[in-house]
């Protein structure tokens, strides 16, 4: 089994696991290439890692008492096949566990699900602008595969969507909302796109 790649570490975060004092874990690779990435250098999955994932254990080892649990974000975590073996180990010693995603893989996801506390999903856009997004054909559908899993888990979660009127209007944004808001979710954040980061 490959040991997962590791993009970067922040070391304390109050934001990005609510209600928990966590570091993240920043996974190498993604597959879309959406012109407002906010982390771009974590776009390609074979570069060097930043630090060998056994140096990620032995600083969270250090952190044991003083941090609640440990964020999975990226890049696409899902993308790694060792994200699961990371979750267990982190789990074992004793650290609640999020994982950030955007959703593209539905069946890596369900197979995670039973090892997480909290999941970030993003919501990139309504459905018929997704291919534009993300320039891949078909993101929007393994998105809705990702979020019926993720409603049907009961896992503690929250959708995210970055907004620019560039990408699609204020109205489709309402649509979404409530359109997610149907479907069940219960906590949706938009974010607005910084201008520095379009494409």
């Amino acid at each position: 089994m490959h040991a997962l790649r590791v993009g970067g570490l922040t070391p304390l975060t109050t934001i990005d696991f609510p209600g928990r004092l966590a570091a993240v874990v920043f996974c190498q690779g993604c597959p879309w290439r959406c012109g407002y990435c906010h982390n771009p250098q974590l776009i390609a999955a074979g570069a060097a890692p930043e630090r060998p994932w056994q140096a990620v254990l032995d600083f969270l080892a250090r952190r044991r008492g003083l941090l609640d649990g440990v964020v999975f974000s990226g890049g696409e975590p899902t993308l790694q096949a060792a994200l699961p073996e990371a979750l267990r180990e982190v789990r074992a010693m004793g650290f609640e566990t999020a994982l950030h995603t955007a959703g593209m893989y539905p069946e890596r996801l369900a197979a995670v699900l039973p090892l997480l506390d909290w999941v970030g999903l993003d919501i990139k856009a309504p459905a018929q602008h997704y291919d534009a997004i993300t320039a891949t054909p078909g993101s929007a559908d393994a998105v809705q595969r990702s979020l019926d899993l993720l409603l049907a888990s009961g896992v503690e979660h929250e959708c995210r969507t970055t907004w620019h009127a560039g990408l699609f209007s204020r109205e489709e944004l309402d649509r979404l909302g409530d359109g997610l808001k149907a479907r069940g979710v219960r906590r949706w954040q938009v974010q607005e796109c910084r201008q520095g980061q379009r494409q």
